[in-house]
């Protein structure tokens, strides 16, 4: 894997070696995630399986196209989890002509990388970006295999309102495009199931005092408190909950369901319920080979690593239906995609969703997250 910096105070990609002159029988792909800052455990965590399926893919004799084989390399870059530095990224990605892009990791970087991406023809699969707008700009070059935020919302309200019996829910969310769209589609839901948003509070991605806004909470006496938004947030918002007697329910989204989460928060950490799109891990239909695979050369599994090998093997198919991994040809071929994944079957609707989204809720159990329910819906958009 080839990693190369992020310039963090001017956004400016660090120049390195140039990529443009790699031999003939090279096919590059980007990787675009967090590879530094607060989020850089689930950044890496996406590259790290990224790079499994490519050295998985060149160890099975790399792709065949048109009677010549061909290896993978993987482009590694920091994008900080920032959507300015994402464009850059992408930009980069766009000068070094590579085949292809998994990512972004979150949806603020997605979103405007895809403008990029659509622009120079580069498909982009992401294996973590959920936000609606992602897929619903109208880009012919934007795909996910991760459920997107109305499967998880609409999973998540129904939790709330049907198990929890929640009627009074307060809202936080980090104003960014996943914590945001992913808190208004719950919010939606939830108030669809009958039950009232008594609150709606916000922070941002780089917040770790919530003292204030827990207090308005407090005081309009929620039996749920949602959180859209990551672990390194929502770790201490747990706390200062527990700080100050708010006995309600916390609940969150997949940026909450990490192991990060559990040391951040502590013991506050018990009894938060979280989803995950997808099958627990030990469910998938790859998960027990691709655990040990994972683990033994990258140590344990953050979160999305078995949804970045997935995208990367469901490039490579299209190339090879395509018999071209010119991003041209091989374009037209996704949208015809059936695999199956370690993840599990792999389609996509008309905007580059899954066709079938996967929702699983857990619940933390002795500091461990131990998976409550699983639900299965077709693509709401």
């Amino acid at each position: 894997m080839v990693i190369r910096a992020t310039l963090a105070m001017s956004g400016v990609l660090l120049a390195g070696c140039s990529h443009n002159n790699q031999p003939a029988n090279i096919i590059r792909i980007g990787s675009a995630s967090p590879l530094s800052g607060p989020q850089a455990h689930l950044g890496q965590d996406n590259a790290n399986g990224a790079q499994l399926a490519v050295d998985d893919i060149n160890a099975a004799g790399g792709i065949i196209l048109a009677g010549k084989t061909y290896r993978l390399q993987l482009l590694a870059e920091d994008d900080q989890a920032d959507p300015k530095i994402a464009t850059t990224v992408a930009q980069q990605f766009a000068d070094d002509d590579v085949a292809g892009v998994i990512g972004h990791l979150n949806s603020g970087a997605s979103i405007p990388a895809a403008r990029v991406y659509d622009d120079a023809g580069i498909p982009q699969i992401s294996p973590s970006s959920t936000a609606i707008a992602y897929t619903h700009l109208g880009f012919k070059t934007a795909w996910r295999v991760m459920t997107n935020d109305s499967q998880q919302g609409s999973a998540l309200a129904q939790y709330a309102t049907r198990n929890l019996h929640a009627k009074r829910i307060a809202v936080v969310d980090d104003r960014t495009a996943y914590g945001q769209g992913l808190a208004d589609e719950f919010a939606r839901a939830a108030t669809t199931n009958g039950a009232q948003i008594v609150d709606r509070e916000y922070t941002t991605d780089h917040a770790t005092d919530f003292l204030s806004i827990l207090t308005s909470i407090k005081a309009s006496a929620p039996d749920v408190v949602f959180f859209g938004g990551m672990d390194p947030q929502a770790g201490p918002l747990a706390r200062q909950m527990r700080q100050l007697g708010l006995n309600a329910q916390l609940l969150g989204g997949d940026g909450v369901q990490t192991d990060q989460f559990i040391k951040l928060a502590g013991q506050a950490a018990d009894g938060t319920i979280a989803s995950n799109p997808g099958l627990p891990l030990d469910q998938m239909p790859g998960g027990a080979r691709f655990k040990r695979e994972f683990t033994t050369r990258f140590g344990p599994i953050q979160n999305y690593a078995p949804y970045a090998y997935d995208a990367v093997y469901v490039m490579a198919n299209a190339m090879q239906r395509a018999q071209s991994a010119d991003p041209a040809k091989y374009l037209p071929m996704l949208a015809s995609t059936h695999y199956q994944g370690v993840t599990g079957n792999i389609s996509f609707d008309r905007h580059g969703d899954l066709a079938q989204g996967t929702v699983t809720l857990y619940k933390v159990i002795n500091t461990h997250w131990q998976p409550l329910t699983t639900l299965t819906n077709t693509a709401a958009h």
